[in-house]
């Protein structure tokens, strides 16, 4: 090989090492970035979700309004669904940094507490919105899962666009090995993902339209 060809190709090596290596590097810092902004969600939520459950467990000795409670409660739900949206965005990018699927996890916790706490409000202040619990396959969904979760997504979205505050929209994965997640399953008897649950009293495994869920609300 002449010796200009040489250096020809050995600049074109080390051209594309840095490339490759500056993609790496970028690739991380985004990814660092949008742990970082999730955790700062997170705390947001976990700090307004503390104080909504102090006004709910103040009702009964200090005459807390219901109506602000409940009002908190739909603002704290929106607040939850928006969030759900932007963290599927992050997870629908390439994947560098594992610590997003450790934060799926908190978030999933936290909804698990949010959907307590908002089914206790509800007892107490007789309410009469609905919760709406979508839980999903979230690690190594089938295609056929894909598809479903899809429908559902799509069709959920849409529902939640018509009814707004008259519903508590709130997403679960289901298969991160999360025990209290794990046992509300179990006594909800949901065996199959993925599944909506309606005001902790029906289960919908199949759904093509939105009329399909909006029956169920009358």
């Amino acid at each position: 090989m002449p010796k200009s060809q040489k250096y020809v190709f050995l600049y074109a090596l080390i051209i594309t090492f840095v490339v490759f290596n500056f993609g790496i590097y970028m690739g991380y810092r985004l990814e660092s970035y949008r742990v970082e902004k999730i955790d700062n969600m997170y705390f947001e939520s976990e700090m307004l979700l503390l104080d909504q459950r102090i006004q709910r467990d103040s009702l009964e000795f200090i005459g807390l309004n219901c109506n602000s409670l409940i009002k908190e409660n739909i603002k704290f739900a929106d607040k939850v669904y928006e969030e759900a949206l932007t963290i599927q965005k992050y997870e629908n990018a390439n994947r560098i940094n594992s610590e997003v699927i450790l934060q799926h996890k908190r978030y999933d916790l936290l909804r698990t507490l949010f959907w307590i706490n908002s089914i206790r409000i509800k007892e107490k202040c007789k309410s009469d919105y609905h919760n709406i619990v979508y839980i999903y396959q979230y690690n190594d969904p089938s295609l056929d899962q894909k598809a479903q979760q899809r429908v559902f997504s799509k069709i959920l979205e849409e529902l939640k666009a018509k009814k707004g505050d008259e519903i508590m929209l709130i997403p679960l994965a289901g298969d991160n090995d999360l025990s209290s997640i794990n046992l509300l399953m179990e006594k909800y008897e949901i065996t199959s993902l993925p599944v909506i649950l309606i005001d902790e009293k029906v289960r919908i495994e199949n759904v093509e339209t939105l009329e399909d869920i909006e029956k169920h609300l009358e």
